[in-house]
């Protein structure tokens, strides 16, 4: 995917950050990272073909569902949304015409994006080049449900460190890992599954199946940090094989090595599900 010029300058900035500089990092600095970074939210909002525009939609087609995933550069329908009213539809699923907004938006794992972060993916969001379409409602061959849960008050930030509570909170509420790696029977087992792999998506490169995160030895046990890094980050396994899609690896790249060893930190707490457990 080939990011705006304006996208790769304020991604490269953000990264630049320094520890002892952090403090100084703009909300729009903080939301280029997100959003171009481990939120990948282009691995859905982007059309997977050389010169798709960047954020502006696309059909999205799983085994389930078809989902017609929206433009969200101001030159779709949220330009008149204000900034709460985006925030609430990403974090809580609710248009501002009170619609819900139906899968693969992992809201259940947004809802824990905190105050601060959400806010500046929304600021990063105002500032991608416009791009004119028009809406396409999803259908879906099930009912959604009429909320995800109570409205959202307040979300605290978690403090950005390499612990194992940052990197749950990037495999969770940022980059949705867990979305995509607990899926069982299709559907996220946060309880029973977490982390345990198994699914599998078909495409043009052939059969991805969702890896094993967990602690087991069929999952991340016997691989060091910096061979799972490698595999984040470049979608590269210890034996030079090449991972592929639906893993956002181009997104991922761009994750500081901190935020890399906090997600790994954590990957490393998972309790052990053997695999087709």
């Amino acid at each position: 995917m080939r990011l705006p010029s304006q996208s790769l300058s304020t991604l490269a900035g953000a990264l630049a950050l320094s520890a002892t500089a952090l403090a100084a990092e703009t909300p729009l600095e903080r939301g280029a990272y997100l959003v171009e970074g481990p939120a990948a939210c282009g691995s859905c909002h982007t059309a997977p073909m050389p010169g798709a525009a960047p954020l502006a939609g696309r059909t999205l087609v799983e085994p389930a569902f078809t989902a017609e995933v929206p433009n969200i550069t101001p030159g779709s329908r949220i330009a008149d949304w204000s900034d709460a009213e985006l925030v609430r539809a990403i974090r809580e699923g609710i248009r501002p015409d009170g619609s819900v907004i139906g899968p693969p938006m992992p809201i259940m794992l947004y809802r824990h994006l905190s105050d601060s972060d959400v806010t500046a993916m929304v600021t990063y969001l105002r500032t991608v080049p416009a791009v004119e379409t028009k809406f396409k409602a999803s259908t879906y061959p099930f009912p959604l449900p009429p909320a995800y849960g109570p409205p959202i008050d307040s979300v605290a930030d978690v403090p950005r460190e390499v612990s194992v509570a940052y990197g749950e909170y990037l495999a969770g509420p940022v980059a949705h890992c867990l979305e995509c790696h607990s899926l069982k029977d299709g559907m996220p087992d946060l309880d029973g599954h977490l982390g345990g792999g198994g699914h599998t998506w078909e495409g043009p490169w052939g059969v991805s199946v969702a890896a094993n995160l967990t602690s087991h030895e069929d999952g991340l046990a016997d691989y060091s940090d910096a061979e799972i890094a490698t595999m984040i980050t470049q979608g590269i396994r210890p034996d030079g094989s090449q991972m592929h899609p639906p893993m956002s690896y181009r997104h991922y790249a761009y994750m500081t090595e901190d935020d890399v060893a906090a997600l790994i930190l954590y990957l490393r707490t998972l309790p052990p599900i053997p695999d087709g457990g």
